[in-house]
């Protein structure tokens, strides 16, 4: 693997590339990476640096949104079979469909979504700001939330506000039980369960934080803890347990991994630099209208 690694830094330098990694990538590719984190924080990073390429370890929509944000940049998709469910079970053609049904909507759509969704939506949000991004909506409005619901429905409860859910989900966070979740309580009963708002509400019900992960790695370094239960995609242990070595991590159920977020291997993104694969490029006239929605969440957060 060294051999691999060496080539993969040899070119990464002479293409003036820089390598973002997910949370949720297998831990060699977290290593690998010059930065790792959630996808839309990675391409804002991607966004500030003087890279030329970007060679993105994720899936497919965090790909396009990086080629939205960085349009003079190339944005590489190691594996282009990467995608994400949640994401694909809506399209622009449903979306519109539904706005025409609620004219009077606002439209939220979750960044996991596809560059078309992004693009006919009026703000985008993640899943540490989903509330704040509602919140700040006008009071009154309906809102037309897309595509998880099981975000949205954390977001209704947490706002009260008038939230139209689409019936998509996340196969990796909803396929746990709580009966599960409980089973490792009760065998690390002094541990913190620190859950994703896309998990099912039987699983949120078992948590005593619901965190997207960026706030779950700032929570259990900033935490006096010693031991947490981890209910999201297992390759954030990976990063926790870099954190905080010191601490214990252990995951809430063996189903929590995502398939898409492991198809990409030290080979593939080899392959990617040797050969300029897959290159994510949003037509400007989409890039430009999912821009808008992102423009918008980001003016109505706390700066800094």
């Amino acid at each position: 693997m060294s051999g691999i690694i060496e080539k993969i830094q040899r070119l990464k330098n002479e293409q003036n590339a820089v390598i973002l990694a997910h949370n949720y990538q297998p831990g060699e590719i977290q290593d690998l990476a010059d930065f790792t984190g959630d996808s839309l924080e990675l391409s804002r990073k991607a966004a500030k640096c003087k890279a030329e390429k970007i060679v993105f370890c994720g899936v497919l929509f965090m790909a396009e949104t990086a080629s939205i944000l960085s349009p003079e940049k190339a944005v590489l998709l190691p594996e282009i079979a990467a995608g994400c469910p949640m994401a694909d079970m809506i399209n622009a053609e449903q979306l519109t469909e539904l706005k025409n049904k609620y004219p009077d909507a606002v439209v939220v759509c979750y960044v996991n979504s596809t560059a078309e969704v992004k693009a006919l939506s009026n703000y985008c949000c993640t899943s540490s700001n989903a509330i704040a991004v509602v919140s700040a909506i006008e009071t009154g409005r309906q809102i037309i939330f897309v595509p998880d619901k099981n975000l949205g429905a954390f977001v209704k409860e947490r706002t009260g506000r008038d939230i139209i859910l689409w019936p998509g989900y996340c196969p990796t966070h909803v396929v746990s039980t709580a009966t599960e979740v409980q089973s490792v309580q009760r065998a690390h009963p002094e541990a913190i369960t620190l859950a994703h708002p896309e998990c099912c509400p039987e699983v949120r019900g078992c948590a005593d934080e619901l965190l997207s992960t960026s706030e779950m790695l700032r929570f259990a370094e900033e935490n006096d803890a010693k031991e947490f239960i981890i209910a999201t995609e297992r390759g954030i242990i990976h990063t926790l347990k870099k954190l905080c070595p010191d601490k214990n991590f252990y995951l809430a159920a063996e189903k929590f991994i995502c398939p898409n977020m492991k198809k990409i291997t030290l080979e593939k993104v080899l392959f990617s630099l040797e050969d300029n694969k897959y290159v994510i490029k949003v037509p400007e006239e989409i890039a430009e209208k999912a821009r808008l929605a992102l423009d918008r969440m980001i003016s109505i957060l706390p700066k800094g």
